[in-house]
């Protein structure tokens, strides 16, 4: 009987010591969460502990964490963004607006010829048209970010879909006095993608490379081991990395000084398009050569 006495208390002490240690190292997790919660410090939570459980427990509060703050940073990023995307909306909207609003005062006036007449009118056109343009490309945006927006996902020959947009931009290459120069391989390459996405991706890259180039504009198609690479190429030695960082950004322009000639969402649609098709799309600088490259993984 004291026998079993004796085992019993040391099951006891031994339990309670148990208790004593597990509580000791919550409270010390709770003291370490509350600094956190209070923005007292950024420190992780302790991974040495007296319980194996605490330590996974641990373990797990310090991914999620790591999680939260990846959020933070995403929605300070997304927010800032937003913040930038405003106000370069406005701004675009602002000049164009004040032009057409000087230039309608201008033609109240009777005292205008008809020539100046119609060359005021010739203006107030061309700053609306610049507005249609700048709020179609905005809405097309939002539309493609949304979850919902359709694709129509089918095999799509790119060795006849490639010569087909390029077509469309003879006159534009001509006026620039630029050369399309065109490499695409003998055997056929095929992809599994949206031909109107592709499409909207091809002339938005091609009417940039048309708009900023110093030269001769290169657009090779290969097949790799597990893509598809398509890759336009042309001189663009204004560019430095930092363009290349802030290139996808919405209404970003690389030469500041082209005010009205593009919106500066022509290449955030085309990244966004081909984030729907499972592509992507990228930038980088070889030399004083712009290197823009989709890829398509897979057949």
């Amino acid at each position: 009987m004291l026998y079993l006495t004796v085992i019993s208390i040391i099951v006891a002490l031994f339990f309670l010591t148990r208790l004593f240690f597990i509580k000791r190292e919550i409270k010390r997790v709770t003291n370490q969460l509350t600094q956190v919660n209070r923005f007292q410090t950024d420190k992780k939570i302790d991974h040495t502990f007296f319980e194996k459980d605490l330590e996974k427990l641990a373990s797990e509060i310090n991914q999620q964490m790591d999680i939260t703050m990846q959020a933070y940073a995403e929605k300070r990023r997304t927010e800032n963004e937003l913040k930038q995307a405003i106000a370069n909306i406005s701004h675009d909207i602002r000049t164009p607006m004040t032009s057409i609003l000087g230039y309608i005062q201008f033609l109240e006036s009777d005292d205008l010829s008809i020539g100046q007449r119609n060359e005021y009118m010739a203006i107030v056109k061309n700053g609306a048209l610049r507005l249609k343009v700048l709020l179609e490309d905005f809405f097309e945006l939002s539309i493609i970010e949304s979850t919902d927006y359709p694709l129509k996902i089918e095999s799509i020959k790119l060795n006849q879909l490639i010569p087909e947009v390029l077509v469309g931009f003879y006159e534009a290459f001509h006026q620039r006095g630029l050369e399309p120069i065109l490499q695409l391989p003998e055997g056929e390459i095929t992809i599994k993608a949206d031909s109107s996405a592709v499409k909207r991706v091809l002339e938005n890259l091609l009417s940039n490379a048309i708009k900023h180039s110093a030269g001769n504009v290169t657009i090779r198609l290969e097949k790799r081991q597990s893509s598809v690479q398509l890759t336009i190429r042309n001189p663009a030695g204004q560019l430095t990395e930092k363009d290349l960082f802030l290139f996808f950004d919405r209404f970003y322009k690389a030469d500041k000084t082209r005010t009205g000639k593009g919106t500066g969402l022509g290449l955030s649609i085309a990244k966004s398009l081909m984030k729907k098709m499972n592509g992507n799309l990228t930038a980088e600088l070889q030399g004083d050569q712009l290197m823009m490259k989709c890829e398509w993984r897979g057949k």
